[in-house]
């Protein structure tokens, strides 16, 4: 069985809008899941540069999926271990949950595995 890595990484500027309303975030990556194709998340870093907690959100279909809390000025990084098949056709997106109005830099380096 053939598997394909791909990830969803960079620095990204922020403001938050509210810690239970996750917002994208401009040209933070996202990734449709091909036809035939399962993709697997495998990990997520992610850091994050204000003075307040903020959460990276993964998204399936517009649906949260799973919430990442990233402390101030501090980081996070989450082995998920193939924890779930994300089957196609979907669209596996991050969004930002910072408090309202709390601006910043979040660094995100999400990887997955297509097979």
């Amino acid at each position: 069985m053939s598997s394909t890595p791909r990830f969803l990484q960079g620095a990204f500027p922020f403001t938050g809008e509210g810690l239970e309303k996750p917002t994208p975030v401009e040209g933070l990556p996202s990734r449709t899941v091909p036809d035939g194709v399962r993709a697997q998340p495998v990990y997520l870093r992610a850091g994050n540069s204000t003075d307040e907690l903020i959460s990276v959100v993964l998204l399936r279909d517009g649906v949260a999926m799973r919430w990442f809390p990233v402390g101030a000025r501090s980081s996070v990084h989450v082995p998920l271990r193939i924890v779930e098949d994300v089957e196609a056709p979907a669209v596996l997106e991050l969004r930002v949950a910072a408090p309202e109005g709390v601006s910043g830099t979040v660094v995100v380096d999400f990887g997955l595995v297509e097979v």
